[in-house]
């Protein structure tokens, strides 16, 4: 080879050999197994960041594997095209959001490109296509069909900046998911997707998520929220209704004094409109003052509890003693039915508010005498013995609940009962790059839907982008204007579009039919594909978009186009890059752009670092001397196959082309270890840091025993074949220099199309050694590990011992120091 390692040509070359040969190009085959790698598809905001690069990266190393193992990859790209961002630079720059959309994505496409990812670029979707947000239209116009699309007047929040609805997943501590302003509350008509009818499967499918995240399921678990209780009926003889609550505890309502209603609660109004104008005027005032307020500061424990009586009274069914319903900005709308039954005995909220306003607090649990009595300034929130409770007296609360449910259930006024803090998804955008919703308003005819054979509702290219109030699509006349499709009079258009996590709701399975264009997707083809057997993005999304694509997915499952229950059965949560101790961020300063790192040092040596210095599911801190390091390792590679090169042209000798295995040297055995434990690495484990440590230690070993090696027959057949099956397992990591060094070496297929190397079980054991166990300095126990164990893989296992778990009693060490193929010393 005798040249420089000229990384820019060599990655050109490459990249354009990939393109032309279409090598990443995949169809259905039923003869061998399938393998769906996905990555979050991108938002096209003008350029990829270090986030980016990491999550495709770790894709494009598992994608490649697979392929080199034989299996038919599908490994698609495509891009989360429209949003609020395109708008605001039209209204900063006067760039059109379509423009400034496309534009940006042949930028991007081009930036991944360079990275080599191997992409089935034939595949690629955008969803501010007509012929992609079509379908999410029809899919639209299908659940609305069933009730499961609907409109209605509601509290929304609002974002003063994007000027638009925000779903509460998008509400992050009272503030703007994309802008992090202030939320308030808002009145409007909106239109919903009713997901709360999968509430309970999207909580029960969590068993069929056995390779996601913990702490992911646990964030999907808050979310929904199942509670199980009762459902009581209050009567309200003064406005002759009554009010619904729900209770996790009716064992404790015969302690119910009081009512307390939501400001939101559709009786609010009818319920202080007896009381005088001026003190009416100052409730209204403050209800106004308290819906404006975040979700997240009036759920706050610390938050001052504010409450007006309303004057009215209902009826406690239980004990038939009236007790009055008062207004509290501490109750919301967005969980059970907004109302709540107060028992300030047994209710930490509820007592304080009590104690704040002078209402009657009683006793009706009382603790088991082996149980510590209750605080006195303080409720009693535990289970007990029901006292004050009729003949109800004496029943442990766990039976008392069954029976007072059941008790409520035979006199009409209450049952068992389910309730979910997840509420229907609210999709109104006040927005013009979004999906138009096919929804046609006429005076004499009503709501219509737009009729199938008139989708795509395209979005239209002339609008004006002022920043003011109000969807820049209600200025339309040509948009606005139609006709009804029931009486062909005059109407108008819905003009909000949709919630653009809609578009991403089912990307996933547009790319196993891209082209398709009489459904959304083709079923034979998503039958074969689906589900994604590797999902990765950041954990950010894990409400977001995950929740919904499992809603989405389980409602075209139940509409017949799948036969699928999850999406993504296996989702990798891939970790932040971060720089100088923060995000990096374009506000702060810390930004790092690939396109400078690619041109200074190549794509190969990026990817190397990006996967090298952490755990993919673990924060990566960008170190500039850290991508340095890896160059050089590329570097060293590289030169020692150069220096190896004639190895590659030399006749084999037939008889010494099979050896013995007590005929290798040590490298031998550490050759194999280096197979298996690459192979483990990446396809069980996904530790692609420690697979890059392994291929760094094998080529060490290699430039250390080279010259050696090379003094006989034996060794230079095993040096020639060490270096081939490095350059192999080098691939996935950084393929652009491993195809080049294949090709070098005289091999006349890519190395992109080659399997992936074998090992012999035997020769890949690895040695063992006993680590000792010491608990404050003392001996306690011993165990077995392969050398060079992780020393965290030490700790957990040192802590996990029966001896040493006895030891602990069930607490935690105060230090653990662990000395590499040693000792774990624990401290207690």
């Amino acid at each position: 080879m005798s040249e420089a390692y000229k990384f820019e040509e060599i990655e050109k070359k490459w990249q354009k050999i990939w393109e032309e040969r279409k090598v990443f190009e995949v169809k259905e085959d039923s003869t061998k197994p399938k393998f769906y790698c996905l990555e979050m598809y991108p938002y096209p905001s003008g350029r990829i960041h270090m986030g980016h690069v990491r999550n495709y990266s770790i894709g494009d190393v598992i994608a490649r594997f697979k392929k080199m193992k034989g299996y038919n990859v599908l490994h698609p790209i495509g891009w989360d095209a429209l949003g609020l961002p395109a708008e605001n630079a039209a209204i900063k720059h006067g760039i059109h959001p379509q423009k400034w959309t496309l534009d940006n994505i042949d930028y991007m496409r081009s930036q991944l490109k360079k990275l080599g990812f191997s992409y089935a670029w034939s595949r690629e979707v955008n969803s501010c296509q007509p012929e992609y947000y079509k379908w999410n239209q029809w899919i639209f116009l299908k659940m609305f069909e069933k009730g499961l699309a609907y409109r209605r007047t509601s509290w929304v929040n609002w974002c003063p900046q994007c000027r638009t609805v925000l779903a509460n997943e998008q509400v992050i501590a009272g503030r703007c998911w994309r802008c992090d302003s202030q939320v308030t509350q808002k009145k409007m008509e909106q239109w919903f997707l009713k997901i709360t009818a999968y509430a309970e499967e999207l909580l029960s499918g969590h068993e069929k998520l056995q390779k996601w995240p913990e702490h992911v399921l646990q964030m999907q678990k808050n979310w929904i929220g199942k509670s199980e209780g009762a459902s009581v009926n209050f009567e309200v003889p003064g406005i002759k209704k009554s009010i619904e609550i729900f209770t996790t505890r009716i064992d404790t309502i015969y302690g119910a004094t009081f009512l307390v209603l939501s400001p939101e609660h559709p009786l609010a109004f009818e319920l202080i409109s007896g009381l005088p104008e001026k003190e009416k005027e100052k409730i209204q005032n403050w209800m106004a003052q308290t819906i404006a307020e975040s979700r997240v500061k009036r759920e706050a424990r610390e938050e001052e509890k504010i409450g007006f009586d309303t004057g009215v009274k209902a009826i406690n069914p239980f004990t038939g003693n009236p007790i009055p319903i008062w207004l509290a900005n501490y109750v919301l709308m967005d969980y059970g039915t907004g109302a709540i039954m107060a028992v300030p005995a047994h209710d930490q909220r509820d007592y304080e508010f009590a104690l704040k306003y002078g209402l009657p607090i009683v006793k009706v649990i009382a603790p088991e005498p082996s149980e510590a009595q209750p605080e006195e300034d303080r409720a009693f929130e535990s289970l007990g013995t029901l006292i004050n409770s009729g003949p109800f007296n004496g029943l442990r609360s766990e039976e008392a609940m069954e029976k007072m449910a059941a008790y409520a259930q035979e006199k009409g006024f209450g049952r068992k009962s389910v309730t979910y803090r997840l509420r229907d998804w609210g999709i109104s955008r006040q927005r013009y790059w979004g999906t138009p919703i096919p929804i046609i308003y006429c005076p004499k005819c009503g709501l219509q839907p737009v009729p199938y054979d008139q989708l795509p509702v395209e979005i239209p290219y002339e609008a004006e982008f002022t920043g003011e109030e109000g969807s820049p699509l209600e200025k339309v006349a040509n948009f606005v204007n139609t006709t009804c499709p029931k009486c062909g009079g005059p109407a108008r258009r819905e003009t909000d579009t949709m919630d653009t996590f809609v578009d991403s709701s089912w990307y996933f399975f547009r790319y196993c039919s891209p082209k398709e264009s009489k459904r959304p997707f083709d079923p034979e083809k998503a039958k074969y594909w689906m589900p994604v057997d590797l999902y990765i993005g950041g954990v950010e999304h894990a409400i977001l978009h995950l929740i919904y694509s499992r809603f989405f997915t389980k409602y075209l499952r139940d509409l017949g186009l799948t036969e699928i229950d999850e999406p993504f059965p296996h989702y990798l949560a891939q970790g932040m890059v971060t720089k100088d101790g923060s995000a990096m961020s374009k506000s702060r300063g810390n930004v790092v752009d690939p396109d400078e790192m690619i041109k200074t040092y190549g794509a190969d040596a990026l990817r190397v670092f990006i996967l090298f210095a952490s755990p993919p599911e673990k924060e990566f801190a960008w170190s500039d001397e850290g991508l340095e390091g890896c160059f050089r390792f590329i570097l060293r590679i590289w030169n020692l196959v150069e220096e190896n090169e004639d190895l590659f042209f030399r006749p084999k000798n037939p008889a010494q082309e099979k050896f013995e295995a007590k005929s290798y040297s040590s490298l031998l055995r550490k050759l194999h270890q280096t197979v298996r434990k690459v192979t483990e690495d990446i396809e069980i484990r996904f530790h692609l840091n420690t697979a890059i440590s392994a291929l760094m230690e094998l080529a060490n070993s290699l430039k250390k025993e080279k010259d050696i090696l090379r003094q006989s027959q034996k060794g230079r057949e095993l040096l020639r074949e060490s270096l081939e099956k490095l350059i192999l397992m080098l691939s996935p990591f950084a393929p652009h220099m491993a195809e080049e060094l294949w090709e070098r070496t005289g091999h006349k297929t890519l190395v992109a199309e080659s399997s992936w190397p074998d090992y012999d079980p035997e020769l890949a054991r690895e040695e063992l050694i006993t680590i000792i166990v010491q608990v404050n300095g003392k001996l306690r126990d011993k165990f077995e590990v392969p050398i060079d164990t992780d020393e965290e893989i030490l700790k957990e296992t040192a802590i996990n011992l029966p001896r040493i778990k006895e030891i602990l009693g069930g607490k935690q060490p105060k230090k653990v120091v662990c000395l590499k193929n040693k000792l774990v010393s624990l401290v207690v």
